[in-house]
């Protein structure tokens, strides 16, 4: 008998058992989408980094400078989203859809004025923001302009991460993949007139006359900005109107946020938050090592950054789909299911980004040789990505068990272990390598550190205390 992804959901949900080989087939029908918008979103990035790679290494280090500020902005929208959407994914585990809708209700307005607040902090401190972080004066004002673009378009970016999010936990990955797919391609076209001037290009043997507003690095921070608008419309849209688990149309309810709700958002989602400060703070005082060797170093590592980003995002995806799953086994009280589901989703990922590791490995020239056209940048990213490449297993082992664990709703132990692992060891061996080994003692800390963190992600799971949550 052949069965549809909602079938398979509907097993979990009405406690009835589940042969090897469905269970397989459900994570596979959950985590193909997810990696696909996961991919689109790093493409995007990678996007940016190849079209304003062409204006020269300036350009593109007025990015990489500022780039893990702006991770640790979208973490803090992401985990604030997850706080809600964990609870909606155990609230339909269980068979309560009218609870999930009005988990969904508080979510929007609770991460709406989140969203806003953090938009206004990062206004204000875009100015100063690049000579914090040791900036060289040729590049800060393009750094500080893009930053500040990209801020403004904050609660766009927590709009896709909350819509996206409740979807996913519902068991619907296919629209939130499709829309992350159409924001790729509306921010290439929004950067082409964007990013570059006016200028006639040859089509078809015919020169043509192409308009571009010409604002470079500002050109890139608004057309991801737009796209993101799009779709963070489109999908709230689909949302509200369409899902037949959340669809909010033909109900009425409560959107002021209770405190019993907001109560649970920050046990699962501020621990995750604190993580992203803290470990974003750490990715900052990476770029703070980094930035003393040089323009062609930081353009370097921003550009790796982005590459091995196509390496493990089907990680991220996988874990989406690992959330979704061990979410909806936690909230019909299926413990044995939610430790198979936790095992072959840790075991898919390492296998997946195992895979992309060889390929980082092989096609690292082809892949930075996209983005630059400079040869020392070139020499120095291939470099950084094929240390990394023997990492990547490891690397996803943590990545899905972490989704595992934000499913059971156990995220601060999870938090901790990130934390020590990249202040305790990536930091300390990328400071005391950077000195003498220049960018590779840094990617060399990474690889070591990622290996490290995910063998104890490994560990925990196993152990299985993390499904004792109540």
């Amino acid at each position: 008998m052949n069965f549809g992804k909602n079938d398979l959901l509907v097993l979990i949900r009405e406690g009835r058992p589940m042969t090897l080989r469905q269970q397989l087939l459900l994570t596979v029908q959950l985590s193909i989408p997810a990696m696909v918008a996961q991919l689109s979103s790093i493409v995007m990035q990678y996007i940016d980094a190849a079209m304003v790679g062409s204006l020269g290494a300036n350009a593109s280090a007025s990015i990489g400078l500022v780039s893990t500020s702006t991770w640790l902005f979208s973490g803090l929208c992401s985990a604030a989203s997850t706080g809600f959407a964990v609870q909606v994914a155990h609230c339909i585990g269980g068979g309560k859809f009218k609870e999930a809708r009005q988990v969904l209700r508080q979510s929007l307005v609770a991460v709406s004025l989140f969203s806003i607040l953090l938009a206004s902090i990062g206004m204000g401190i875009s100015g100063a923001l690049p000579y914090w972080l040791g900036g060289e004066e040729v590049i800060n004002h393009d750094a500080s302009v893009y930053f500040l673009i990209y801020a403004a378009f904050l609660p766009m970016m927590q709009l896709c991460f909350l819509t996206g999010g409740m979807l996913r936990c519902s068991g619907n990955m296919r629209v939130p993949s499709m829309l992350n797919v159409l924001m790729c391609m509306l921010d290439v076209v929004f950067n082409y007139f964007l990013i570059f001037p006016s200028r006639h290009i040859s089509l078809f043997g015919m020169e043509v006359f192409m308009p571009g507003a010409g604002w470079g690095v500002a050109g890139a921070a608004l057309g991801t900005g737009l796209a993101e608008l799009v779709v963070a419309g489109l999908m709230l849209w689909f949302l509200v109107t369409r899902s037949s688990e959340l669809g909010l149309m033909h109900e009425k309810g409560r959107f002021r946020p209770t405190s019993a709700v907001l109560k649970k958002a920050a046990r699962i989602g501020g621990p995750m938050g604190i993580e992203h400060a803290v470990i974003c703070g750490a990715q900052i005082l990476t770029t703070v090592i980094v930035a003393p060797l040089g323009v062609f170093a930081i353009a370097a590592n921003s550009f790796a950054i982005t590459a091995e980003s196509l390496c493990y995002m089907p990680g991220y995806g996988i874990a989406d789909a690992a959330t979704t799953l061990v979410g909806q086994s936690m909230g019909a009280g299926r413990r044995d299911l939610t430790r198979r589901f936790a095992r072959i989703t840790v075991g898919m990922g390492m296998t997946v980004m195992g895979i992309m590791g060889v390929i980082m490995y092989v096609a690292a020239p082809l892949i930075i040789g996209t983005m630059t056209p400079d040869a020392e940048v070139l020499e120095l990213g291939v470099m950084a990505l094929r240390i990394e490449a023997f990492a990547e297993p490891m690397f996803a082992a943590a990545i899905v068990a972490y989704g595992v664990f934000v499913g059971a709703g156990s995220t601060i132990i999870p938090c901790l272990m990130n934390f020590f692992s990249i202040w305790a060891v990536r930091l300390t061996l990328a400071a005391s390598l950077a000195p003498s080994m220049g960018l590779k003692g840094v990617w060399l800390a990474m690889c070591i550190e990622l290996c490290f963190r995910g063998f104890i992600f490994l560990v925990r799971l196993e152990r299985g205390k993390w499904m004792n949550l109540k």
